[in-house]
């Protein structure tokens, strides 16, 4: 239900525009020779300014004394026309926009004169709405204002990275679903079979069609079973007993192993810096949480998870 307010909300102002022009258009007609299309989309609204009105510079129009200021009407641009090259440019668009946003708070003015803002439903989704928007913005400000250091980039560099490298290898596999079927194939690769031909035959993997050739990865990029048979393995070997993982049975050959160095920190520095400022906007949530106060209400249905 939430969703479609809002799908509907959007939607609806485009139409709200056209419903103005044709209605100005008419008005205009009593005094005027009828304008082209193009000047329509330029028209406003009709405007009853009132004498006890003091509009200032930030103020573009008031609609029954509400104040459509620059930056709402800014917001409003660059949702409706903001993708529009030069829309930025155009006189026209840009009054055409505004006389759509008039549109808007006319009819929102009359949703409120109708109490449709104190429906449930209705008021629960501008909740919601304003809290979402509070929150992003006090996030991007927190985060703006706690920057990781570059001595917290070092530190984090030294921990996981300088000094340590890691050993990456070069296999292929043979991924079958009957433990029996892999023996026999081990048995076959004891008489000289050829491994890649064996895998394009009998795996069930993606990497089947390729001779089973995993390329290089990392020794913890693949599931338990699987890294902690290929680490025991010498270059060359393939294992002479299957390999269960939650896939099915493997045949593993290792081809080849190197030595990977750590990283140059430039190269990792927005890693780093990602999970900095993810720990720092955690302790920032659970700090304010710290000091809220939840009720939970039983009756209402919801079962409480536990807290770890």
């Amino acid at each position: 239900m939430k969703k479609q307010l809002l799908i509907t909300t959007l939607c609806s102002a485009a139409l709200l525009i056209g419903c103005s022009q044709e209605a100005d258009s008419s008005d205009n007609q009593k005094t005027a020779a009828p304008a082209s299309e193009e000047k329509r989309s330029a028209i406003l609204p009709p405007t009853h300014p009132r004498n006890d009105t003091v509009l200032t510079p930030d103020v573009l129009l008031t609609v029954n004394g509400q104040p459509v200021t620059k930056p709402m009407y800014g917001i409003y641009f660059q949702d409706r026309a903001g993708r529009i090259p030069g829309a930025d440019k155009s006189q026209e668009m840009q009054m055409t926009v505004l006389n759509e946003l008039a549109n808007v708070l006319i009819v929102a003015q009359d949703a409120e004169a109708k109490n449709i803002d104190k429906r449930p439903e209705v008021a629960a989704t501008l909740a919601l709405l304003r809290a979402k928007l509070l929150t992003q913005t006090a996030i991007q400000e927190y985060v703006k204002a706690n920057l990781p250091s570059d001595a917290d980039q070092q530190k984090l560099y030294d921990e996981k990275y300088a000094g340590k490298s890691s050993v990456e290898y070069k296999a292929r596999h043979i991924l079958v679903k009957e433990e029996e079927q892999a023996k026999s194939l081990i048995t076959e690769l004891e008489q000289d079979a050829d491994f890649a031909e064996l895998a394009k035959t009998h795996s069930t993997g993606p990497t089947g069609k390729n001779g089973g050739d995993l390329g290089w990865f990392d020794g913890d990029q693949m599931v338990k079973p699987f890294s902690d048979t290929v680490k025991t393995m010498e270059n060359g070997s393939y294992t002479k007993v299957p390999v269960k993982t939650q896939f099915g049975w493997h045949v593993i050959l290792l081809e080849e192993t190197r030595e990977q160095p750590a990283p140059a920190i430039e190269s990792v520095r927005k890693e780093l810096m990602a999970e900095l400022q993810q720990k720092v906007l955690s302790e920032y949530i659970q700090g304010l949480r710290a000091k809220s106060k939840l009720e939970f209400n039983e009756q209402a249905g919801l079962k409480k998870r536990e807290e770890s």
